[in-house]
């Protein structure tokens, strides 16, 4: 089971809930809901763990290795995970509405009346809200990287490796049951078919929004270095593919990084910028969370708003840098974000958790083909340092006249 793919067994999944859920007793399908129930808990407990374990090194590395370079390249990427952020959103504002007519869950009532409910539940109380896990985390991450608390960022790192660990070996492997069990309950109380056509929609909007991304950013870098931004796209795509396969932006370093020295790109900024937005570049999976977001509250009758995506999605930006390389990781960092900022529960995570896997690994195809984009925006501004420079040392040169 191991050899095949996370995509391959939520699809499994999704198809054997249906089926059994056609089928099965209701008898059976408690047992499934039972599971939910304790899967859904311990997430919940894990939840907040997740937030302080990614953060707070998340933002203790970043900071390590402060200097110019690092401050403009996390400058360009944040504006950049906003611009897509954005885009979704926009995107989601302007067509779910049309395109999600007739799907609401609300127009049958309340859905969560008609799903089976487990024979017990075993409660696991978070140590802390999700709230308190925010605040804590950039307090730690931030407080690290100004007094160099070594110690500390030792601490986080582990702690990130033992959360990494509850979520390749835990978390991930037992999705596929979950999201059976969760089309397996919808299948008897028939809102099945709702869910599957916002599936295919969304899934349609989400892949035309990455090529719209990828397109914007390497227009941006082309016009920079002028350059012909379709051709850079082409030389970017053994990366992209590799990405599609791995599901990996880490794995893909290695072909990410020889394809953006392929660009003309200045090594020195290829070899930095590369490794650094594998982790902290990701527009693909931004544009899908923020529209898989929008249309889990389209679904559940809740009207979008600016007032309530825009704080989303500048949170969002943030948090991403958090994200574990394990696939599915966006989604697990930005489960605190939705409960917090959204209201979603745990229905609506769980939803939200099966779509973005859907799609993960195109979402992560997109993220590793913008750090080339990425990298050839640094080489402008490094070549542009560069030429300011010697016209420094120029005018120094110049004897004073008289």
């Amino acid at each position: 089971m191991k050899k095949v793919g996370l995509l391959s067994r939520i699809i499994i999944a999704i198809l054997l809930g249906i089926g059994l859920g056609m089928i099965a007793p209701d008898w059976f399908i408690r047992i499934f809901a039972t599971f939910n129930g304790i899967f859904e808990s311990f997430l919940s407990f894990c939840i907040p763990l997740i937030i302080v374990g990614f953060i707070v090194p998340g933002i203790g590395e970043l900071g390590r290795g402060a200097g110019r370079m690092v401050g403009l390249t996390a400058i360009i990427v944040y504006a950049s995970t906003i611009g897509a952020g954005m885009l979704a959103y926009g995107t989601a504002e302007l067509t779910f509405d049309s395109l999600l007519s007739g799907s609401s869950l609300v127009n049958s009532g309340n859905p969560a009346e008609k799903l089976l409910k487990g024979y017990f539940l075993l409660e696991m109380p978070p140590l802390f809200d999700i709230m308190t896990a925010l605040i804590l985390a950039f307090m730690l991450g931030i407080g690290i990287t100004v007094v160099q608390a070594k110690t500390l960022m030792s601490a986080s790192v582990e702690l990130k490796g033992i959360i990494s660990k509850v979520i390749s070996t835990m978390i991930v492997p037992l999705l596929p049951f979950h999201i059976a069990g969760i089309f397996m309950n919808m299948t008897q109380a028939g809102t099945v078919a709702t869910i599957l056509q916002v599936f295919i929609k969304v899934f349609a909007v989400i892949l035309c929004l990455h090529v719209i991304s990828l397109l914007l950013q390497y227009s941006i870098a082309g016009a920079l270095n002028k350059r012909n931004p379709f051709k850079m796209l082409r030389t970017m795509l053994p990366a992209y593919l590799t990405a599609l396969g791995t599901q990996s932006s880490a794995v893909t370093i290695p072909v990410t990084l020889q394809q953006t020295k392929k660009l003309g790109t200045d090594e020195e900024v290829a070899d930095f910028v590369v490794p650094l937005c594998a982790t902290i570049h990701i527009t693909g999976s931004t544009i899908t969370i923020t529209s898989v977001a929008a249309a889990i509250l389209m679904l559940n009758g809740h009207m979008l708003t600016l007032e309530q995506m825009f704080p989303f999605i500048l949170m969002l930006g943030v948090t991403m840098i958090a994200a574990p390389s394990v696939p599915g990781g966006g989604v697990m960092a930005a489960l605190g974000l939705f409960q917090s900022m959204l209201g979603f529960d745990a229905a609506m995570i769980s939803l939200a958790i099966a779509l973005y896997v859907a799609q993960d690994s195109f979402g992560t195809a997109a993220n590793v083909t913008g750090d080339g984009a990425i990298a050839q925006i640094i080489h402008y501004f490094k070549n542009k340092s560069k030429q300011k420079d010697r016209l420094r040392l120029q005018e120094k040169s110049v004897p004073v006249q008289g």
